[in-house]
């Protein structure tokens, strides 16, 4: 089918999307909206790129407020280029022209960075269907599971994949996110990460993220290029440096000193190394407070890096209910394996052998 064809069939299918109320069939491969809900905690996702929409929470007053940026309808998304609540891969961040060598065969994926590949290409997991395997929307401990299978020679990419990410509240205002993959045929490297903007104000709150408090888990950082690639390898301390959230510090104290890409942006879109724990440990990564509102957000993960994005690109881009997104509407706290690891021997590998399984973990704790 022609790209063109099958991005009409996309959108044929996305006008079809029903909100779903209750048990989804296993099989499913509509698009729809689900709800997860204990009291006055929810989330909101759809399995078009297994992606969260909304978190609404109580502040310090007990007031009700989404602290996702994001759309209000499936169809908005379907041209998003911002990656707003998403898990991306096959492989996240960058891959440096777009190439690598595994097993002495070299491979080829799409480009749709410049030079580069990001997020696992123009067609990744973020803008693929997924099936609704498992969904419990209330009760003690609602939770739903979504499921892809990647196929050989996607975005140039080796080998059959069979994708899970399991989305749970498993606690007061705690939030868990379980993504597991597994190598069915030939080896391939595997790196996913949630791609959420979090502003603790509100997403329609009109206020900036900079004034958020922000404690980081990690004493080095990945030094990255003019291209946000770690060309050098290098891995070097934090101290001293603009990148310094060791102890708690508003975003915004230095975030002039921070430029990126060459100059065409000023904000964080750093890689940071993430202190303790052996190999697939939980450790905590970062804490983040907004004084005003009180809430506050604790995330714990088991991969070894972190990039810290604070929305440098967002320029009166369409948010919900009419709202525009400007710069440092929001930041990331995106997880995973080291970037580009695919062509740094020097790094940890993401290489999964068949019947190999990749498993990344995070859990959100959120206060008020």
């Amino acid at each position: 089918m022609a790209r063109r064809e099958q991005f009409l069939a996309l959108l044929l299918c996305l006008a079809a999307c029903a909100l779903a109320t209750g048990p989804a069939d296993a099989t499913r491969k509509t698009v729809g909206v689900y709800e997860l809900k204990k009291g006055d905690f929810s989330v909101r996702l759809t399995n078009w790129g297994a992606r969260v929409m909304s978190v609404v929470l109580p502040d310090c007053k007990g007031n009700l407020a989404d602290v996702v940026l994001g759309r209000d309808t499936i169809a908005e998304y379907v041209n998003d280029t911002e990656y707003f609540g998403p898990i991306t891969g096959r492989i996240a961040q960058r891959v440096a022209r777009g190439r690598f060598v595994l097993d002495g065969k070299v491979y080829h994926m799409h480009r749709n960075d410049g030079r580069n590949t990001i997020h696992g290409g123009d067609r990744g997991f973020s803008r693929s269907i997924w099936t609704v395997k498992e969904y419990v929307g209330g009760g003690e401990s609602p939770y739903i599971t979504f499921y892809y299978r990647s196929f050989d020679g996607e975005q140039g990419l080796p080998g059959n994949v069979d994708a899970y990410v399991t989305y749970r509240m498993s606690g007061p205002y705690t939030l868990g996110v379980h993504m597991n993959a597994t190598a069915l045929d030939k080896a391939t490297p595997v790196n996913f990460l949630l791609h959420v903007y979090w502003n603790l104000g509100g997403e329609g709150s009109g206020r900036d993220v900079l004034g958020h408090t922000l404690r980081l888990h990690a004493s080095r950082y990945a030094v990255l290029d003019d291209e946000l690639l770690p060309s050098s390898g290098r891995i070097e301390p934090v101290a001293g440096t603009p990148l310094d959230f060791r102890t708690p510090t508003p975003i915004g104290s230095r975030i002039r000193q921070v430029v990126v890409m060459g100059g065409r942006a000023v904000g964080y879109d750093a890689n940071y190394i993430i202190d303790g724990g052996g190999e697939g440990a939980m450790r905590p990564v970062a804490q983040v407070r907004d004084a005003a509102s009180g809430r506050a957000l604790e995330l714990w993960a088991n991969q070894p890096t972190m990039q810290l994005y604070t929305g440098n690109f967002l320029n009166h881009t369409a948010g919900k209910g009419g709202k525009v997104y400007d710069r440092y509407a929001g930041f990331c706290l995106e997880t995973m394996g080291y970037v580009d690891a695919v062509n740094h021997p020097e790094f940890p590998s993401q290489t999964l052998r068949p019947g190999q399984v990749y498993k990344h973990d995070m859990v959100y704790k959120f206060s008020f």
